[in-house]
């Protein structure tokens, strides 16, 4: 397995501690008036997503994670599994709801996704930064309300709600960005 020395250390670098993948979220140099230089470095779990805070000496090492990302089409939701295809091997895949957490609200079949492996075994899933959702449901927008940011809850294909201005209608396409899960705009057919 490879080794990273200190010199090595930057952000979006992936590590193993304990046996445990992490991602070196934040990595900055200190070089105090005598000794040695410092990396301090905030890590991310990649499995339970908890962060811990580490300080290195110039010279110390880390293992390399055996960590891939790969893309993968979302294929179906069971209960509390979602199931994916990596689009090069065909092989499935399965995630926990714990693992895909708020991700769902934006999952259509056939969706192409980013999906990290570690040890040949998925661990977490992103969606696209933005999707297409058809709204299946929300209240009639008040005739003659054209005020500035008046919103009001939809309820979209994917069974989530999101708030959106109080033009949209049953059946329209809304653009939706999945970092914050907020209205982008209403596309245009």
């Amino acid at each position: 397995m490879a080794v990273y020395n200190t010199s090595d250390f930057r952000k979006g670098l992936k590590v193993q501690i304990d046996g445990e993948p992490y991602l070196i979220s934040d990595c900055n140099f200190v070089k105090p008036g005598k000794g040695n230089a410092l990396y301090k470095c905030k890590l991310r779990n990649l499995i339970r997503g908890t962060s811990l805070d580490r300080t290195y000496k110039g010279g110390d090492t880390l293992e390399s994670a055996d960590v891939s990302e790969i893309d993968a089409q979302f294929l179906y939701r069971q209960v509390d599994t979602f199931v994916f295809m990596d689009n090069e091997s065909y092989e499935q895949y399965e995630l926990s709801a714990e693992q895909v957490d708020d991700a769902w609200k934006y999952l259509k079949e056939g969706m192409i996704c980013s999906m990290v492996l570690y040890n040949e075994l998925p661990i977490t899933m992103t969606p696209p930064k933005q999707v297409e959702l058809t709204v299946e449901y929300c209240e009639p927008g008040a005739k003659g309300n054209t005020a500035t940011n008046v919103s009001k809850p939809v309820k979209v294909e994917t069974g989530a709600e999101i708030n959106c201005p109080s033009f949209i209608n049953i059946g329209d396409v809304i653009r939706v960005d999945t970092r914050s899960g907020e209205y982008v705009e209403r596309v245009r057919s």
